[in-house]
């Protein structure tokens, strides 16, 4: 009736045609080069038939020297785009041959009946002899699998020839711009002419040092940037899934499962404390490790407010100074099982959250308003009589400073930092029950026996 239909060529295959007529493999035209994948414009072939445009092989060759396909020293020929016999244009379903001898092209069919039939092995063009392992063949439609990609050289190992005119051009914003209308041209102009650059800007724009893990903080999860580049446009993509660092302190505390003791020699008498270094081990080392550095030696309780609290720990005696064992503050860590409930709950003073530094202060009853403000980390087991004398030792009440005699530090005796021995049986070392302490404390000649 007059009508017609138009069914236009693509160069592209459907998934039926990929997984059905193709052996599920991604397959490569006659008339592409093996390297580019793009369509050739002065094509070359090697002794193997692979076949690859002068433009891409000659950059390759002067840097590898090698087959882009097998990886090996190969030669060329040149091919052209129809037999010089029959005159048919090459197709995908045409088979192509070569003479290795003269570099001539032809069909399989001029070859076969001219030559082969006839055993007259003599270039069809030149008339110059050759044998029958003289003929390559560049393309053979019942035969294809040199064709997949997936099996070159040069794609298994993601090998490039980079071009330096290209690679500079790339470093120009405006490279990725494919059109721009003059309203852009005009402001990008004005941007480039004013804008200096930004360190700052370009510092975060870094990207983050990958953490080095082993088999001690390897995560069983990922660091996610393989999906957080696939869904932004500021990060490098990533396709390598790489296993996330956990904290540090996580793993150095892992093993800690006992308390920690230390005694406060003071001038109204010695106090006992039990440190949860089992649920908050930073807290715990911290102040262990400043009782073990003398720290504290010499210092004085700077602020004491009766039926509240007593608060120490400042070398300054000023309540501003005192610095951790790191040289930095340290996070808080509550537990929902460390309330300030009862008398003598061993906790850190703080200026706000995660300001925890050397300060700290024990509280003569219940406050319960200040659990998550600042970190229980310990409890008095012994010399509740020297902390009702501290208490009863009067301050000034505008400063709550004691006035007369204020209670000092003079040495601590530290039990071994449960970091450092986790593996110890709880039976062994430092490991004493609460009266055990008490008493200790209550007769003093008995702790040096």
């Amino acid at each position: 009736n007059g009508v017609f239909f138009f069914f236009p060529f693509s160069r592209y295959i459907t998934c039926t045609e990929y997984t059905h007529f193709y052996g599920g493999k991604k397959l490569i035209e006659h008339s592409f080069c093996s390297l580019s994948l793009q369509p050739f414009e002065y094509p070359m072939c090697t002794s193997e038939g692979v076949v690859f445009d002068l433009m891409s092989i000659v950059p390759w060759i002067k840097k590898f020297g090698t087959n882009p396909i097998s990886g090996e020293v190969c030669s060329f020929l040149t091919i052209p785009y129809h037999c010089p016999v029959l005159y048919t244009v090459f197709t995908n379903n045409s088979h192509i041959v070569a003479n290795r001898v003269t570099g001539n092209v032809f069909s399989h069919e001029a070859v076969e009946q001219l030559n082969i039939k006839t055993k007259n092995y003599k270039d069809l063009l030149t008339d110059e002899p050759f044998t029958r392992q003289d003929i390559i063949t560049l393309q053979d439609p019942t035969h294809l699998d040199k064709f997949n990609v997936s099996d070159f050289f040069h794609v298994k190992n993601n090998m490039k020839v980079l071009d330096p005119d290209e690679e500079k051009a790339k470093q120009d914003p405006a490279y990725h711009l494919k059109s721009t209308n003059l309203e852009t041209r005009e402001t990008l102009a004005e941007l480039y002419k004013e804008y200096k650059g930004d360190e700052l800007l370009a510092s975060t724009m870094k990207e983050p040092e990958a953490k080095k893990t082993d088999k001690l903080n390897a995560a069983h999860y990922s660091t996610g940037r393989v999906s957080a580049s696939f869904t932004s446009t500021a990060m490098a993509p990533a396709t390598t899934h790489e296993a996330d660092a956990i904290a540090e302190d996580a793993v150095r505390y892992q093993y800690v499962k006992k308390k920690g003791y230390v005694r406060l020699h003071t001038n109204k008498g010695d106090l006992n404390l039990e440190l949860h270094c089992d649920k908050v081990p930073k807290a715990g080392e911290n102040f262990i490790k400043l009782c073990k550095k003398a720290y504290y030696d010499g210092t004085v309780f700077h602020r004491s407010i009766r039926n509240f609290m007593i608060q120490g720990g400042d070398p300054t005696g000023t309540g501003t100074g005192g610095e951790s064992f790191w040289g930095k503050p340290f996070a808080d860590e509550f537990k929902p099982n460390l309330s300030h409930t009862g008398r003598g709950v061993l906790s850190m003073a703080n200026s706000g959250p995660n300001t925890n530094k050397s300060q700290f202060f024990i509280t003569f009853r219940s406050c319960t308003y200040l659990d998550r403000k600042h970190t229980v980390f310990g409890r008095v087991v012994g010399g509740f009589g020297t902390l009702t004398a501290m208490e009863n030792v009067e301050s000034d009440p505008k400063t709550d400073r004691p006035k007369v005699r204020a209670p000092a530090l003079l040495h601590c005796d530290t039990s071994p930092c449960p970091r450092e021995e986790p593996q110890r049986a709880g039976k062994r070392g430092w490991v004493l029950k609460a009266c055990l302490v008490d008493t200790l404390a209550r007769y003093p000649t008995a702790s040096h026996t």
